[in-house]
């Protein structure tokens, strides 16, 4: 039997989110909160899985059957969709354990089902000897999003597999890494698990409505996003702060943004931030807070006051690893 554990890291999208659905550019950066995936083969043709963060134990099925079941969490769906991908295309028929392991919750939306898949690719490429590069994990990993949740641009499932801070645009087209170590952000969870699926479909909805609206919308993004890549690189945090600012209208007048996320932001800047948006698909999930003036520590007392919980993670972390490997 042989074994082997996979990690890849969570994310947080900086700008960018939902235009990047629709041909536009993003920035995303990995962070030090990771996914943990242990992979077995057995002799006995069967796939077991157990996720015990979403209350999985000891889930069986045939290893000639990985339709992703909608009844299970995404995260075991996402698993599943990615093993049918591999078993298909490279004839495999060796029974698996699957154990994973969450270094974050899944409810702050910091992309753990694409860092599930992800690893789950790279510890099956590399128990067979498939050696997948990490453009073939992602297209594998990718597709299994869109065979799972119908809808997604991929930025999660490339900050896992590559790390650090990225230019990307969507499906994959644009995948460069910045000049960038770590940046100064506060993290903060809103209280609100949000569906990234159904609120990306409810913005699709607004751009059929209001197609000229929408995508004004979107190329103002874009123009963020771009000129954010040149103030990340050269560590110009007040004018970033400004641009998180900007962008974080742009999310709320269409409609993405929430109540809790809108007096956090409001929080953050009155106690010192530079700026601060919704990072995600908005509806709730997390906050950035651009935070590089030293006003830290107030103004993650102020934000905790006023109802987030503080998210305790780095930034610009390293992509897939392996962390164990035996025969």
């Amino acid at each position: 039997m042989a074994k082997i554990t996979v990690s890849a890291p969570g994310k947080l999208m900086l700008l960018g989110e939902h235009s990047v659905v629709y041909d536009r550019p993003c920035l995303v950066t990995a962070v030090d909160s990771r996914v943990h995936v242990q992979i077995k083969t057995t002799k006995v043709p069967t796939l077991t899985i157990n996720a015990p963060e979403v209350e999985i134990k000891n889930y069986k099925r045939s290893i000639t059957d990985f339709k992703p079941s909608k009844k299970l969490p995404r995260g075991v769906q996402f698993i599943e969709a990615v093993l049918q991908i591999l078993y298909e295309k490279y004839k495999l028929n060796s029974g698996l354990s699957i154990r994973t392991r969450n270094g974050f919750s899944s409810k702050y939306g910091l992309g753990s089902s694409s860092a599930v898949s992800v690893c789950t690719a790279k510890g099956i490429s590399e128990l067979f000897n498939l050696k997948l590069s990490n453009q073939e994990i992602f297209e594998i990993a990718y597709q299994a999003v869109l065979e799972v949740q119908g809808v997604g641009s991929g930025f999660d499932v490339a900050a896992a597999i590559w790390g650090g801070t990225l230019y990307f645009e969507t499906g994959g087209k644009v995948i460069e890494p910045l000049e960038i170590k770590k940046l100064p952000l506060i993290v903060v969870y809103s209280g609100v698990k949000a569906d990234t699926a159904t609120i990306v479909k409810k913005l699709a909805k607004m751009r059929t409505l209001k197609p000229n609206y929408v995508n004004s919308r979107f190329d103002l993004i874009t123009k963020l996003v771009k000129k954010a890549r040149d103030l990340i690189e050269t560590k110009r945090w007040e004018e970033l702060g400004e641009l998180f600012n900007k962008n974080q209208k742009i999310l709320h007048d269409l409609g993405v943004s929430t109540d809790i996320l809108h007096k956090l932001c409001v929080t953050s800047i009155l106690h010192g931030a530079e700026g601060a948006k919704l990072s995600g698909s908005g509806g709730g999930d997390c906050l950035i807070v651009m935070s590089a003036n030293g006003h830290k520590h107030v103004i993650e007392q102020r934000l905790v006051e006023a109802g987030g919980t503080l998210v305790p993670v780095e930034t610009g972390a390293k992509g897939v690893s392996i962390d164990e490997k035996s025969n």
